[in-house]
């Protein structure tokens, strides 16, 4: 199994390690040559997603990606990631992907500060949840299952192909969110 980690800006290294360390085969997708050969899935990290949607077009990555993300990649966001995979931002910017029929509240946690540790359940299981300036989904489509909510906040979910969670999965020792994913790869 192989999965591209975008590695524009943010957190792309330690999702790397993580896949890593359930021997996975991760790779840096930086640019449009990067995507040349076949790949299983693909992970959108945490960071800033309004950087990441400028290089994702300064580069010639968005249109490719978005084709694939559509045309069914399995891909796994957290944080920034589902900001870019959001059909609706509320605060009106324009989405980036606009794969997955979520409206997204960011830095709905706060700043930096505001940043925090839980566990909650992530699809029935209890699961250690890193927040760091962290969105949230304000609204799912119908055909969007809700995974997670802390404290009455989707944090959560997945359409078809598409995992998006508000936290960060990558900053723990808990393999819950990442066996998720690897087992929609699978199918």
């Amino acid at each position: 199994m192989r999965i591209g980690v975008l590695a524009l800006q943010g957190d792309f290294a330690e999702h790397i390690s993580k896949l890593s360390s359930l021997g996975i085969d991760a790779f840096e997708i930086r640019k449009l040559s990067d995507i040349s050969n076949r790949f299983d899935g693909l992970v959108l990290p945490g960071g800033e997603s309004t950087v990441m949607k400028k290089l994702l077009h300064d580069l010639g990555l968005f249109n490719p990606l978005k084709n694939l993300i559509s045309d069914g990649l399995p891909v796994f966001a957290t944080c920034a990631g589902m900001i870019l995979l959001a059909k609706s931002l509320e605060d009106g910017e324009a989405p980036c992907f606009g794969t997955m029929d979520i409206t997204v509240k960011r830095n709905a946690y706060g700043r930096q500060l505001g940043s925090f540790r839980c566990v909650d359940k992530f699809n029935g299981i209890p699961t250690e949840m890193p927040f760091i300036r962290a969105p949230y989904v304000k609204k799912a489509g119908k055909s969007v299952d809700v995974l997670s909510v802390h404290d009455n906040r989707i944090v959560a979910v997945r359409q078809q192909n598409q995992l998006a969670a508000a936290f960060h999965p990558e900053l723990t020792a808990d393999d819950t969110v990442y066996n998720t994913f690897i087992e929609m790869i699978k199918k």
